[in-house]
């Protein structure tokens, strides 16, 4: 559908009002009722410090320089406190954990680790407006498609029920203690404690059994690691390691693991766990060096790639593994 010329100059409350009729057109071609539009959209204003904010992000400015070390990110996200916390949290939730792990097959610490990492067990979930944030994202132009189809999405979960209260988040649009957005509350959000509303706000039940519902519709394995950390020998030749395929999504992560060799193998190059005994030698894994030859690196699996999905992101996913394994252990 065409953008009406008002809703051509970002920054314009006038602007902003005519793109609203836009959205709520499209809202009402896929079916979200009227009653929600009405109660939502008429309220809304444009958010200057969404776009403010959004443009700081890594793809609103230049081209980032080098890429950082991972050990002060480690530090940062793998602490003491959070390891505690997620003990805690996991000891608290054993029962719930147990059921979750068999019907989804992923493991609890896993379920920790990525709400650890979210929203620190539920201690900062963000408090923007999410309907007046994805408009504001939309409106600005730049991701134009994702943000009206969020938004969109987030209409329908008020029409599911969601109460309007509890549309509250971060400013780009993320919510709940698993840091969703609309779309993938619609698509994977499950209610864990069977009082028939998944509520990823304040449930421990339901934050744990969506996350665990995401992690299965990304394709876990079942009892595979997410990776282990190991020594790689002076002289390994990386260059004929090297990864010659480019991803299409999120390739300068990829590009910075090798290609895909067994744990045999990459046993017979030397590598040697830090601890630990040797996953299953017939298990696929790419090599990651995060800060570099000399420093300690990663094998991963699959599983690391599920990870991935969630935020594709090497520091992020090896702290969720790593913050995992600190739980667990």
């Amino acid at each position: 559908m065409a953008v009406p010329a008002a809703a051509q100059a970002p920054g314009s409350e006038g602007g902003f009002q005519g793109y609203m009729q836009v959205l709520a057109a499209r809202a009402r071609a896929q079916g979200v009722s009227e009653a929600t539009i009405s109660r939502v959209m008429p309220q809304l204003t444009f958010n200057a410090r969404v776009i403010e904010l959004d443009r700081t992000q890594p793809g609103g400015g230049p081209a980032p320089g080098p890429i950082p070390a991972f050990a002060p990110y480690r530090a940062k996200h793998v602490d003491a406190v959070r390891i505690t916390q997620g003990r805690r949290q996991y000891e608290a939730s054993a029962t719930t954990i147990g059921s979750i792990e068999r019907t989804y097959g992923v493991p609890g610490s896993i379920l920790m680790a990525i709400w650890g990492n979210e929203s620190n067990y539920g201690s900062y979930t963000g408090d923007f407006d999410l309907f007046r944030s994805l408009a504001t994202l939309a409106y600005e132009g730049r991701r134009r498609e994702l943000f009206a189809q969020e938004f969109i999405a987030a209409l329908k979960m008020v029409d599911r029920g969601v109460p309007r209260g509890k549309m509250v988040g971060s400013w780009a649009g993320a919510f709940g203690n698993p840091q969703f957005l609309p779309s993938v509350y619609l698509r994977v959000a499950r209610d864990g404690d069977g009082d028939g509303f998944a509520d990823i706000w304040s449930s421990r039940a339901d934050t744990l059994a969506s996350i665990a519902s995401y992690f299965r519709d990304a394709g876990w394995r079942r009892g595979e690691p997410w990776g282990v950390a190991v020594s790689v020998p002076d002289g390994l030749n990386r260059a004929a390691l090297a990864n010659r395929l480019a991803s299409p999504r999120c390739g300068p992560v990829f590009q910075r693991h090798s290609r895909w060799l067994s744990m045999r193998e990459w046993r017979a190059l030397g590598l040697e766990p830090r601890g630990g005994a040797w996953p299953a030698d017939s298990m696929q894994a790419t090599l990651l060096e995060p800060d570099g030859p000399g420093r300690t690196a990663y094998l991963l699996t699959g599983n690391y790639r599920v990870i991935l999905d969630y935020n594709c992101s090497n520091f992020y996913a090896l702290s969720v593994g790593l913050l995992a394994d600190a739980i667990r252990n």
